[in-house]
């Protein structure tokens, strides 16, 4: 028997004005144990992709499956929420409780969990991600590399089936994209990584997408770069490390 996608989107369009629109008959299937990478220029609608399957936007045309299920309206998304993760291209907008330890709890509050369980979890997720003692820091005075690994652990904490990350690596300093590359890597979920730095979706995916003229599609085109190597990723502008 054929596996179910846990994300399926099929003819997919989206405009936010009467004008051209961002996605076109976009198609897309996630399933289990893909680790996926997106790279396209700025503008192409690799976030609004994201919204989309979240349920921030609604598609003009098209139909969204999540976990076999159809799902258009609202009260759908609330299942689709507890079980997809979205780290948010920037911080700021994850990150909104007073101290590390009250954002992390906050997904498994808002699942049902216990304030023990919750407290628990958000302490076993800081922990796995190298963060142990950050419970009691004041997230607003957090560095960059630090609000990017906490907001990370918010999403960790609950558990979800698939994330959807939104340039993970944007910002780091090369130690801190250097932790989160091992964390990616030790994890066992699917995920879509959108990213301009090809180097880094090189070692924690195993296929790259393009997103062109509103449609999602394989890369495998080969292309020699200057720095003088091959590799099959490049139809797009990417960056190297």
């Amino acid at each position: 028997m054929n596996e179910s996608p846990i994300i399926r989107l099929e003819g997919i369009t989206f405009s936010y004005t009467a004008a051209t629109p961002v996605l076109k008959d976009l198609n897309f299937s996630l399933l289990a144990k893909d680790r996926i990478g997106l790279i396209a220029p700025n503008g192409s609608g690799k976030t609004t992709f994201f919204h989309l399957i979240m349920g921030l936007l609604k598609p003009t045309a098209g139909r969204i499956e999540i976990f076999g299920q159809p799902v258009a309206e609202e009260k759908d998304f609330v299942s689709v929420r507890r079980r997809i993760g979205l780290l948010f291209q920037d911080a700021d907008d994850q990150l909104f409780s007073p101290t590390v330890l009250e954002d992390v709890a906050f997904g498994p509050l808002n699942q049902g969990k216990s304030k023990q369980e919750a407290i628990a979890i958000s302490r076993k997720t800081l922990s796995f991600l190298g963060l142990e003692g950050f419970e009691d820091r004041i997230t607003i005075r957090l560095s960059g590399g630090e609000k990017r690994l906490v907001s990370l652990a918010t999403v960790l904490a609950m558990e979800p089936q698939a994330m959807l990350l939104d340039e993970p690596s944007a910002g780091l300093d090369e130690d801190t994209k250097r932790r989160l590359i091992e964390i990616l890597k030790n994890l066992d979920i699917s995920y879509v990584i959108v990213s301009h730095e090809f180097d880094f979706l090189s070692e924690i995916t195993d296929t790259l997408y393009t997103l062109h003229d509103g449609q999602i599609k394989i890369d495998t085109a080969a292309h020699l770069h200057e720095h003088v190597h091959a590799h099959p990723y490049g139809v797009q502008p990417h960056k190297h490390d």
